[in-house]
């Protein structure tokens, strides 16, 4: 879990597993391309309205699990939401992305433990 996000971060919770999982994995697998991307509220809507119980930083969650478990390959996500990547070149750009993300957070805690000798 992540310190201050105990809530959105916790491990999945069986319901989560068995259940929301292989229905977002269905989903998933069906949004090949940039032009057919979901979005996390779209996702979290469609679930919603057939009475599932979700929302969107636990749905965030399940699709990390899904990425980090590899049972959607090449899951990227942009602005546009979600999609499985159909070239290297999506794969490139989105590690590169992620590369940067993590960059801004390493230089924000490097940071932060600088300015904590005035405190």
């Amino acid at each position: 879990m992540i310190q201050g996000f105990q809530q959105q971060t916790q491990p999945l919770s069986q319901y989560e597993q068995e259940i929301l999982v292989p229905i977002v994995v269905r989903g998933l697998q069906t949004k090949v391309g940039k032009a057919n991307s979901i979005t996390n509220k779209e996702i979290c809507s469609a679930l919603k309205e057939k009475g599932y119980k979700v929302d969107t930083p636990r749905l965030r969650k399940i699709i990390n699990h899904i990425r980090v478990s590899g049972l959607v390959r090449c899951v990227v996500a942009t602005s546009d939401g979600y999609y499985i990547a159909t070239t290297r070149a999506e794969v490139e750009d989105y590690l590169k992305s992620l590369e940067n993300r993590e960059g801004a957070i390493h230089a924000v805690r490097m940071s932060l433990e600088s300015q904590m000798k005035f405190l």
